[in-house]
């Protein structure tokens, strides 16, 4: 399921949430928190308090799909816990899911075009 979304968006939401919520619930604070359609077709990462368990959110065009992982050793590494979401890189994103610190991480500059000769 994750591989198969190269195109989609990653925001992760910087509040913790209760990680009783489900599909609905987790919608809701898509909806109401961060102010966006949870149905766009972006991936919405959600924290648990302790850091070591996140749920992801996912419109997949015919209903919401949920994907749910805890470490069993070990947490998460998470932004400073502020108001918002913050846009991760895919690549960013994997590195999270792995318990990898993403942070690291260092989008290289964009090359220059060859020039004409």
């Amino acid at each position: 399921m994750i591989g198969s979304l190269a195109g989609a968006k990653c925001y992760l939401v910087c509040q913790p949430v209760s990680m009783r919520k489900g599909m609905d619930g987790l919608a809701a604070e898509v909806a109401h928190v961060l102010k966006m359609d949870p149905h766009c077709g972006q991936l919405f990462m959600f924290r648990g308090k302790r850091g070591d368990y996140l749920k992801l959110l996912y419109w997949d065009g015919s209903g919401h799909c949920l994907f749910a992982k805890r470490l069993e050793k070990g947490r998460f590494v998470w932004p400073p816990i502020v108001d918002g979401r913050l846009q991760l890189s895919p690549a960013q994103m994997s590195l999270l899911l792995e318990g990898i610190d993403w942070r690291r991480t260092v989008v290289p500059d964009q090359p220059e075009p060859p020039s004409a000769v």
